[in-house]
């Protein structure tokens, strides 16, 4: 089972859960394999794109624990 927390780097979410590209998809990060996504957490993504952090970590558990 896999745990995303908001301290969790982008690039490593996609690393061991692919499937979740999508979801940042869906809600404007679409830069997932730029540098600033390899070494950006969940926190500072949704900050910069305006995102609830916590509905995002539910989504991105959801589908990395299929």
């Amino acid at each position: 089972m896999v745990t995303i927390t908001k301290d969790t780097i982008i690039g490593d979410i996609l690393d061991v859960a692919p499937q979740t590209a999508p979801i940042f998809l869906s809600i404007g990060m679409h830069c997932l394999g730029c540098p600033s996504s390899r070494g950006e957490t969940v926190e500072e993504a949704c900050a910069v794109h305006g995102v609830d952090v916590g509905k995002l970590l539910e989504a991105v558990n959801a589908e990395a624990n299929k």
